[in-house]
């Protein structure tokens, strides 16, 4: 009976896929919720979240991906998906930990997503460095990742231009007169 109960909900994952694919997002929403009857599977709810993601129902989707978390701590998707759900909302500093938890997922193929979401954190958080090392390690990972390359050429051309235009610091003020340590004055301050 287990075997055809999950037959059932990979069955209705696949739909909901295919449909969300063709933008049918509440017959897709619809399939995943009946996969999740059928055999609550982890790919299920983290899909069901994002349906309802480009529902723009953000709250929902985080909800499926703790669900999906709940039934498997090591899956990634979830994780990944959090995080951009928060950036989207603004929220940069609760994405981080749930990107670094997908970069360390054990069940998770595609590690470039979070380091590119991750980019993008630190890039709003004006720190180029790390969203640089960030898009360096995505693609990496996937050397024919279009968004990471692109983006990581961007940011390399904007990390020279600032070089260029970078103010040089003025040299530091000397500790000492040029004729020799500083005399007290009348007041006795020195």
């Amino acid at each position: 009976m287990g075997a055809i109960r999950f037959e059932h909900a990979e069955f209705y994952l696949d739909q909901g896929y295919r449909l969300q694919m063709q933008g049918d997002l509440d017959k897709a929403a619809d399939a995943y919720r009946k996969s999740i009857a059928a055999h609550p599977l982890p790919e299920a709810h983290t899909f069901l979240g994002w349906t309802y993601s480009f529902m723009r129902r953000m709250q929902d989707a985080i909800d499926e991906c703790h669900k999906a978390i709940a039934i498997d701590p090591e899956y990634g998707n979830p994780y990944n998906d959090i995080g951009a759900y928060l950036i989207e909302q603004g929220k940069l500093d609760e994405a981080i930990p749930y990107l670094q938890r997908a970069v360390r997922a054990t069940r998770y193929e595609a590690r470039h997503y979070p380091h590119f979401n991750l980019s993008r954190v630190w890039l709003q958080k004006n720190q180029l460095a790390e969203a640089i090392h960030e898009l360096e390690e995505a693609v990496r990972l996937c050397p024919n990742y279009p968004a990471a390359l692109k983006e990581l050429a961007r940011l390399r051309d904007e990390e020279s231009r600032r070089a260029r235009v970078a103010p040089v610091p003025p040299a530091a003020a000397p500790t000492q007169s040029p004729a020799g340590p500083a005399t007290k004055t009348p007041q006795g301050n020195g």
